[in-house]
């Protein structure tokens, strides 16, 4: 196959490949791979077809090819940082038409193949291998561009021409190790870009001369800067930043990882003082030596806020007045300085233009700003993370600050005690935020009368005192993780609209809160242990009955935490019937439905015969289960006859009308005396021996029965059967009623019979005749052995 018919193979392939994709793909539906820190040597041949966001970065791939993004065709976002990715050929990604954004940073990339790709937005070669910048001229088509990432160790000005005719939002900038052996000051004059990040070598002293005033540059960010060496005070770098004076746009400019002087840093400050800049942030720095005491010159600036973060300082003895004295007499609005290990701050020497102060996270103690005047402008003031511990203190510093708004004194050691007298806070004060704390429920009688917005979460608050006052304008208030055991009113608290008291010890919420609350338009109560009982019945209708999204978190936030068996259950799931929470209505509705029992049961027994049934049915289940407990083979050995019958001859038509026809028809043997008495053996012989044959022995008791003298013999010879002694043998027919009067006393074995032992009634309607019989065949019901004959 020649060359060209090759390549006219692979395209006809490719062009059938990207088709059949296109058609798979029907929904339109995006799909978000995460397939970072996997170990991956390859990118993944497994991915669906409508993947949108891929991220393989932080594995071990070092070689991208056309197939591994061809079945990609709605690929959109790509990060493949920290790889070792070495070569790259831009063209692999000329079927992802719809790609905007290309992460390839801190990968092993010293060389590039290019090839157009107009839709990118975002594309960063950062912290990668290039000796010069990875710019070609396929990147001038790039009209979309937002950010571009480089990275060079030789910087010249020709390098930037393919791209100084776009556009760029913001340019990163990574300046290699050896960046500065061949350095051209005016490389980046060609450069359009509103924001520009340059990162400078690490550990290497900062001798460079790089002009940074790029012209079309609003945000410029210089990073690790290291002069500390430098016997001229970090002449360099100052240079270098006195150049941005020729840039009148410029107006924010951030410095980090900074190692130097004291003296450095304010010749820095003093310099970008005297320029456009109108936002200066500093962060990371590691400072050396001291600080004389130096005079600053604060005229003529157009800074706005001077923010200092994470300063580490080699010597802590040093005095620290001069510093603080430079600080504190800015005229500026906004000052931040947080992170420094800060002791003190000194108040300033007039009425100071500071609107916005951020003291966070230094070592700051109650005596700062003390009978402190000057700050009759300041409106914000945070405090938090120091070593503040009186709040008195802190209600006496405010006191002068006739503007002061919003103050932040969390995360220090705050108490009150009343004891340690009055809190004079400033009546402008309307946020105080005072969480993570040691304070108790004695600070709400140290709070300011005009305050509309409370923190104090995360304190060891157990009560909201009912009768707080000066409180009518807090409008939020915050008192989360505290050990608060019930829901406040807000009788005191009329304007009360924001409550936040999740994660306390609230068990029992009062239903009335929202009747106290009507301008509640938000309240977190969620994570507190709820008691489910009847009791929490009737907040819960209530919740139900507010406007939506005014309990926030409901309903996943609020569970049942007592009893154990309603625990993790949802408050909107438990339920429990008004019944059972109101005595009253229990008490009477038991009454009612017994009375209704009652009546129910005299009707049935009066109308239906229901007592007759129900002993019935207990014969019949007492007699099946005797049967069932008495050994099969023991009964049929010597039994011939399921049962003797003993009656009156008074009553033999019933017997023999009734009884034989219902009974036999089932295949079931009777021995009566007329046919099966033995001729020529005695009466009493020939009653054991049938009595002995037989399975059980019927008695039909009527008038006519205690009459009969025989009758009587029958019934002491059955309930003395040595055989079936002790197994229920007799059968007791109440054929009619025998009252105990007629009885002789003779018969006392009849008495105790029929007082111990349950006996059938025969009904006279009609409609209970099958029922007789049924049981009366369930007593007797048993497989007889077949007798051989001899």
């Amino acid at each position: 196959m020649t060359e060209t018919n090759f390549t006219i193979f692979h395209f006809v392939i490719t062009f059938m490949l990207i088709l059949e994709i296109k058609i798979q793909l029907s929904d339109g539906s995006e799909s978000v791979v995460d397939r970072s820190k996997r170990g991956l040597i390859h990118v993944p041949k497994d991915l669906s077809l409508k993947t949108t966001v891929l991220n393989i970065s932080h594995n071990n791939i070092s070689e991208l090819r056309t197939s591994d993004t061809l079945s990609l065709p709605k690929l959109k976002i790509l990060i493949i940082s920290h790889n070792r990715i070495q070569y790259l050929d831009i063209s692999v990604f000329k079927f992802n038409e719809e790609l905007e954004y290309l992460d390839l940073s801190n990968n092993k990339l010293k060389k590039i193949s290019c090839h157009p790709a107009v839709n990118l937005k975002h594309l960063d070669f950062s912290f990668n291998a290039f000796d010069a910048l990875p710019i070609c001229k396929e990147f001038g088509t790039m009209s979309q561009l937002e950010f571009l990432g480089l990275s060079a160790t030789q910087l010249q000005k020709s390098s930037m021409l393919p791209i100084a005719h776009l556009h760029i939002n913001k340019v990163l900038l990574v300046l290699g190790d050896l960046y500065g052996e061949k350095e051209d000051p005016e490389s980046l004059q060609e450069l359009n870009t509103e924001s520009l990040h340059i990162v400078f070598p690490t550990r290497k002293e900062f001798h460079f001369m790089l002009d940074v005033s790029v012209s079309t540059a609003v945000s410029l960010e210089l990073s690790n800067i290291k002069c500390v060496l430098d016997d001229n005070g970090c002449s360099y770098f100052l240079n270098v930043l006195s150049k941005l004076q020729n840039n009148s746009r410029l107006s924010s400019l951030t410095l980090n990882n900074i190692e130097t002087t004291w003296h450095s840093v304010v010749m820095m400050l003093q310099l970008v003082w005297h320029t456009s800049i109108e936002y200066f942030s500093i962060s990371n720095v590691k400072l050396q030596g001291e600080l004389t005491d130096t005079n600053f010159d604060y005229s003529d600036t157009s800074l706005k806020a001077l923010s200092i973060h994470q300063v580490a300082n080699d010597a802590f003895t040093f005095e620290q007045g001069n510093i603080y004295r430079i600080f504190s007499n800015m005229n500026i609005q906004n000052f931040t300085v947080s992170g420094a290990h800060m002791l003190h701050m000194l108040c300033p020497l007039q009425n100071s233009p500071f609107l916005h102060l951020d003291f966070s996270n230094n070592l700051l103690t109650d005596t700062v700003f003390n009978n402190c005047g000057t700050l009759v402008r300041l409106e914000t003031f945070s405090l938090q993370v120091n070593q503040l511990k009186k709040l008195v203190n802190i209600a006496h510093m405010t006191k002068e600050m006739k503007s002061l708004q919003q103050l932040d004194v969390s995360q220090n050691s705050l108490s009150y005690d009343e004891s340690e007298g009055y809190c004079s806070w400033t009546i402008s004060l309307l946020s105080l935020n005072m969480s993570s704390n040691r304070l108790t429920d004695s600070v709400f009688s140290c709070l300011p009368f005009r305050v509309r917005v409370l923190d104090l979460h995360n304190n060891r608050i157990m009560r909201i005192p009912e009768d707080v006052t000066g409180l009518e304008d807090l409008q939020e208030l915050n008192v989360a993780f505290n050990s608060l055991a019930h829901l406040p009113g807000c009788g005191t608290l009329g304007s009360l609209s924001v409550l936040i008291i999740d994660y306390n010890s609230i068990s029992n919420p009062s239903a009335h809160f929202f009747e106290s609350c009507q301008k509640m338009r938000s309240i977190n109560a969620g994570h507190n242990p709820f008691q489910c009982t009847c009791e929490l019945r009737e907040f819960i209708q209530r919740i139900g009955q507010v406007s939506s999204g005014v309990v926030e978190g409901w309903p996943d936030s609020y569970k049942c935490d007592y009893p154990e068996s309603y625990k993790g259950t949802l408050l909107k799931d438990f339920h429990v019937s008004p019944l059972t929470c109101n005595t009253a209505l229990l008490i009477v509705t038991i009454g009612v439905t017994g009375l209704a029992l009652a009546v129910t049961l005299t009707v049935l027994c009066i109308c239906l015969d229901l007592p007759w049934y129900l002993r019935m049915v207990c014969q019949w289940t007492q007699t099946r289960r005797r049967a069932r407990n008495i050994p099969l083979d023991k009964l049929q050995r010597t039994l011939q006859f399921h049962a003797f019958i003993s009656y009156s001859e008074h009553d033999s038509a019933w017997v023999k009308s009734e009884l034989l026809p219902n009974i036999e028809k089932e295949d079931i043997r009777i021995c009566l005396h007329e046919r099966n008495f033995v001729p020529g053996k005695s009466i009493v012989e020939n009653i054991i021996n049938c009595i002995e044959k037989s399975y059980k022995s019927i008695f039909v008791l009527s008038p006519n029965f205690v009459q009969s003298e025989w009758c009587h013999y029958e019934l002491y010879f059955a309930h003395h059967n040595l055989f079936h002694e002790g197994s229920g043998n007799l059968i007791l027919i109440l054929l009619e009623p025998i009252p105990k009067y007629s009885i002789p006393s003779s018969y006392h074995k009849l008495k105790t019979l029929m007082a111990q032992r349950t006996y059938l009634e025969w009904p006279k309607e009609k409609n209970k005749h099958a029922l007789f019989w049924a049981n009366l065949r369930a007593s007797i019901c048993i497989k007889l052995m077949e007798r051989s004959e001899e």
